[in-house]
């Protein structure tokens, strides 16, 4: 048995609610699509008890209905993670800056980028928008006018 499968297993049998939801995809790569109010309890696993210590990147995606978050963390260079919620538009994400302090670059790029809303996040300046962005204006957004020009 290789490491992704040892992992697998590990999650499935620990959370039977996952049963066939991890899937290794090739050598070094799993994903997991979570219900956004199981994310925190297999987050933590995985940085406590399965040894996930390095966030690789957040990735925010506008799927026009909802937002989707994948979170990618790598355990010692070898397998990396990647955990996939779906949020509603108007719903908050949990920060996970107690986790990983860097973390909140990305946080506040979807912030900005996207509006995605971060509870938790500390008071910072933007990034990547420039502090004098227009407040409510997230060009990443499938429904953003074109050319920056409200709708």
């Amino acid at each position: 048995m290789n490491e992704e499968e040892k992992i697998k297993g590990e999650l499935e049998e620990k959370f039977t609610y996952l049963k066939d939801a991890v899937v290794i995809k090739r050598k070094g790569r799993l994903f997991v699509e979570l219900d956004q109010h199981k994310f925190k309890e297999i987050f933590d696993y995985a940085v406590k008890h399965l040894h996930f210590d390095a966030l690789s990147g957040i990735t925010g995606l506008d799927m026009i209905e909802h937002f989707a978050v994948i979170y990618h963390l790598n355990r010692q260079g070898s397998v990396l993670l990647n955990i996939k919620l779906s949020l509603n538009k108007d719903s908050k994400l949990k920060t996970v800056t107690s986790y990983f302090p860097g973390a909140d670059i990305y946080e506040r790029e979807m912030e900005d980028l996207l509006g995605i809303s971060v509870e938790g996040l500390k008071p910072g300046h933007s990034y990547p928008l420039p502090d004098k962005w227009p407040k409510g204006q997230h060009p990443l957004l499938k429904s953003w006018p074109e050319g920056g020009k409200n709708a």
